[in-house]
């Protein structure tokens, strides 16, 4: 007699950006932070920046999930009453960057004409440069700068750091024109809360 397991099909995992458009409020980044930490969902990014339009902040967030977790986190993060919008992208649907910065010996740097020419090819450039150390300035993609880690670490590299994402919509008219079509509706003219949220794959097309 044969037996046939039970194969369960788990939606794939990927990197989504979910941008944040927020009032800056005292508090508000813990609050999000903590619905991330009920649903133990790992921040892999997180950027916070003024937006487009003054006094409205604006919140880049990249995690390894499923769309449908992700759907759910940003429903979520809107119903916080500092949060005017919310919307997720996967990495094709965006343009990013991050920017990383490192620190090598000069000396190093001066013997070993070649090790210029890599930080070169790599787009580095110097942005310190002193007597023991000099200090290079790059941005890209994460495997880009990470590459250029293990390029360094044989010529004694001292110190890397990298920035958190920060990323640009493609297909985006922009939260401002979004902003001035809610200002002109009537008072008392009936809006749908989770008006994105709510229409599929529409969800997050600004």
């Amino acid at each position: 007699m044969s037996t046939q397991k039970n194969t369960e099909i788990y939606p794939a995992k990927q990197e989504f950006n979910i941008t944040v458009y927020t009032e800056n409020q005292i508090g508000l980044l813990n609050r999000i932070a903590i619905i991330f930490t009920r649903r133990k969902i790992n921040i892999d990014s997180l950027n916070t920046s003024p937006s487009e339009i003054e006094s409205i902040h604006r919140f880049n967030i990249v995690v390894n999930e499923t769309e449908d977790v992700v759907r759910k986190l940003s429903r979520q993060i809107e119903k916080q009453v500092e949060v005017l919008k919310v919307y997720f992208n996967t990495n094709e649907d965006v343009i990013w960057q991050e920017l990383a910065l490192y620190k090598v010996p000069t000396d190093i740097i001066a013997e070993k004409a070649s090790v210029e020419r890599l930080l070169r090819e790599n787009g580095a450039r110097a942005v310190v440069i002193r007597k023991d150390y000099t200090v290079f300035e790059t941005t890209g993609h994460r495997e880009e700068t990470d590459a250029l880690i293990k390029i360094l670490q044989p010529f004694g590299l001292i110190e890397f750091v990298r920035s958190a994402r920060v990323a640009i919509i493609k297909d985006s008219d922009g939260f401002n024109r979004k902003l001035r079509e809610f200002e002109r509706l009537e008072p008392g003219e009936e809006v749908s809360e989770n008006e994105y949220l709510n229409n599929g794959q529409k969800i997050f097309t600004m």
